[in-house]
This record gives structure tokens, sequence and C-alpha cells, in this order.
């Protein structure tokens, strides 16, 4: 079985006046299609470098990054963003949302780099903003008009629209509050249900159970790993068996 995504011996190093800071070193990472992998660390771990490596958003100084059997480390920067435009979803804590178009235009314009621009994909668009619990009212809107856990939504639904092999997302619900934050992650644990391979970069334990996999990196390597059944809501066990994890890594 081929996993979706791959790496060998990658490594990310950057000048620093002069000095070299190693902040992936040599690491080794299979995700599998179905996967929910959650990505954890201290502050300066490597986290979101990681993430930026592993979609193409970034060039790994050494080593590769392979989806199914695709090398894409040596890729153009032109190779890089038709390739994330076709296999890649991102979510990040910043929506980074068009202000000057409305919802339905910011999940429309990206779909409409990928798909054609037909009624079949505006229909798509529609039905994904209504799954994620927004109004036929709120197509219309524009960003400033929008609660932030109703941004966010939208940037759901615009990185999920083009079925990207895998959905990256960066502490999706940190500029959130809780009761939105919740409501997002609901969204990415249906999304997940529904087949969506993600990949998720986190300090909140309460978006790491959402997870069915947590690796942990310390000094830019991966020190240790925990699975886990897909997730239920009052999971007690769920909570305590991912804490004991996390404690036993230094979190």
């Amino acid at each position: 079985m081929i996993p979706v995504l791959h790496t060998e011996k990658l490594c990310r190093s950057f000048s620093n006046g002069g000095v070299q800071q190693h902040v992936i070193k040599n690491l080794d990472l299979e995700i599998m299609d179905g996967d929910f992998t959650v990505i954890m660390g201290a502050s300066g771990s490597g986290k979101s470098t990681l993430l930026y490596a592993l979609s193409g958003m970034d060039k790994p100084t050494l080593g590769k990054v392979f989806f199914g059997d695709t090398e894409i480390q040596d890729y153009t920067n032109d190779q890089l963003a038709v390739f994330r435009r076709k296999n890649c979803g991102f979510v990040f804590q910043s929506i980074y949302l068009l202000e000057n178009q409305t919802v339905l235009d910011n999940v429309l314009t990206s779909a409409f780099i990928v798909q054609k621009n037909s009624p079949a994909v505006v229909d798509k668009a529609k039905t994904l903003l209504r799954k994620v619990g927004l109004s036929d009212d709120s197509f219309g809107k524009y960003p400033n008009q929008l609660s932030g856990g109703e941004a966010q939504r939208v940037g759901i639904v615009r990185a999920v629209i083009n079925e990207p092999k895998i959905l990256f997302a960066d502490e999706p619900t940190g500029s959130l509050n809780s009761a939105s934050g919740k409501d997002v992650l609901d969204i990415f644990t249906q999304v997940h249900e529904n087949g969506q391979s993600i990949v998720m970069v986190t300090h909140d334990i309460k978006t790491a159970l959402r997870g069915t996999r947590v690796i942990y990196l310390r000094d830019g390597g991966i020190v240790g790993e925990y699975r886990m059944d897909r997730y239920t809501d009052d999971d007690a066990k769920r909570r305590s068996g991912l804490t004991n994890f996390l404690e036993r890594m230094g979190w």
C-alpha cells in the first residue's frame, strides 16, 4: 500500500546571521490515505516548518517528499503552485479570505482555478457551504460581515472544494473563541469521516483529540507517536490516554 504522502530523510535548515539552524532533521514520515495526523510539540520544535515542507509551500534543504510515488521536492515554484492547486487544501489560523469578494465568490475563485466554470461547481459550492452550517443568506456577505467562526467555515469549504488528496491545517482554531472553535473542529471531524486525509498542527489538546494519530516533535525529529480510534464526544479514556502520552513527551 503506497502512502498518500511520505518523506525520506527530510531536512530543513535556515541561515540566521550566518549560523545554520537545523529545524527539521532527517525526518521520515508516512501519511496513509484517510489518516487524521496531528503534529504537536513545544514552540520551536519545527511543527509549522514540517507542515509547509510536506505541503510543497516550502522546499526542504535535503531529503525527499513523495505524494504517492511522485517526488515534489525538486519541482520549480510554478510546478509546485500547480501541484498544490490540484492536490492540497489549506486552512490557517489567519483565514485570508478575499475581502472584496463575497462568501460564495471566495469559494468559487478557488474552485474555478482547478474546475470548469459551470453551474455544477456553483451548486457544489453552495451545498458545501450549507453543510458547514452557513445559510443561503450568508452567500452574498463579505468577510467583514462574518464572525470568526463563520469565516473559518468558509475557509474550510474553500480548502476542500477541489477534493484535495490532503487537507493541511495550521492552528485552525487558534484565533477563535471556544464555541466557534468547537464548531470548526466538528467540521474537520465530519470531513475526515467522509474520507478526507488531514494533517494538522496544533498545541491544543482539545484540537488534537480530533485526530486518529498524534506525532510529537522535538528538535526537528519525531520522538513519539500515539494512535487513537475515530473521534467520539466526551471520551474520557481518549483524553486520558492522549494526556498521558503528551506528559511522557514533556508537553
